[in-house]
């Protein structure tokens, strides 16, 4: 199999197949050149290409078609990570530009919880060519044009499908087609109030982007020795748990809104990105001290801040930085905290 824009193909691996990157432009689309020679190279043992749309870069992938086209002309299939699917309800049909096989992951799309030990349930669609490889129904299906039961429970969970299925039911084809069209509106008006702040890294042709955007950090380091992480721990005490960081590119953070948050959300989450970048200004100016500064010792707790304080900053810059903080404050329980050195050594909390 081949694979593109950031879908794990880990399991591909572990199965003993060979996995190829294929490589993306500069507004990260997949090159299709590289795509053509690859496929053509591997004609005789192409499987599948792995493809994620709208792609994790943020962008609508301009040659959809052509793509699944390539892949079909050498004998491959094509695999969509249904993962961004709420960019796609009611506007586009992966049936309809290629795809030969897609999962829909329940979260974010279909009101399910994601992370934090929230269930994972992903259905998966095949076309009818593809009908006879499904496993079976139940133990009750006696159809041959199945691989045999694989799973005690064939259906999935029953805590959690019918969720899916009462939010489908209740939204309808316009609430599920206007939930995409908002979550692409909301990500295109994240990006567009902090373009003059931040570089949004990829772009479509006509300058917007899917259903989330990447701002760029990777230069903050070398001006002022400010990293991501920084960034992540200080947006905590503005209230807000950081989006994906350093991922799909390395020092950058990945924002997605989706179609559930207000305009007043979204104003307060771009202010906190905006007053960042001020103190970020502030330490490269040099107005600020490059150690001792709100960005490198944040969060701050309110334990912190009742005590003894040495800073060369005022307690209020430190957890009250902007006026609707004041009204809604989140404290956090703990402050900065090594995350490598603690993903790394073995740490005993047990009592002395």
């Amino acid at each position: 199999p081949t694979s593109a824009h950031g879908t794990n193909p880990a399991s591909a691996v572990m199965a003993g197949l060979k996995v190829i990157e294929i490589k993306c432009d500069k507004n990260g689309n997949i090159d299709l050149e590289h795509l053509k020679l690859m496929a053509k190279e591997h004609e005789e043992n192409l499987s599948s290409l792995m493809i994620t749309y709208p792609s994790t870069h943020g962008v609508f992938e301009e040659d959809i078609v052509k793509i699944c086209q390539i892949v079909h002309e050498h004998g491959g299939q094509v695999y969509l990570d249904g993962a961004n699917m709420n960019a796609q309800l009611g506007l586009c049909y992966p049936s309809d530009y290629g795809v030969d096989v897609c999962h829909l992951n329940l979260h974010k799309t279909f009101c399910i919880p994601h992370g934090g030990g929230g269930p994972g349930v992903g259905p998966v669609l095949v076309k009818k060519h593809l009908e006879k490889y499904l496993p079976q129904k139940n133990l009750f299906d006696k159809s041959k044009q199945t691989i045999g039961l694989i799973s005690q429970a064939p259906y999935g969970s029953a805590s959690i499908l019918p969720i899916s299925w009462m939010y489908i039911l209740m939204m309808g084809f316009s609430g599920l087609k206007k939930a995409s069209q908002v979550a692409i509106l909301n990500a295109n008006y994240i990006a567009k109030k902090l373009s003059p702040h931040y570089p949004i890294l990829y772009k479509g042709k006509n300058g917007f982007v899917a259903h989330e955007c990447i701002i760029d950090l990777r230069d903050w380091p070398k001006r002022a020795g400010v990293d991501v992480e920084d960034v992540a721990k200080r947006l905590i005490d503005y209230g807000f748990h950081a989006p994906t960081m350093s991922w799909p590119v390395r020092g950058t953070l990945m924002i997605e809104p989706t179609e559930s948050e207000s305009l007043d959300e979204l104003d307060r989450f771009c202010e906190a990105l905006i007053g960042i970048k001020k103190e970020f200004l502030e330490i490269e100016k040099g107005v600020a001290d490059k150690k001792d500064n709100t960005l490198k010792n944040a969060p701050h707790t309110a334990l912190h801040l009742a005590s003894d304080w040495s800073h060369s900053y005022s307690r209020k810059k430190a957890s009250f930085p902007m006026e609707y903080v004041v009204q809604n404050k989140f404290w956090p329980y703990v402050g900065r905290v090594d995350n490598p050195y603690g993903d790394r050594n073995l740490v005993c909390t047990c009592p002395k």
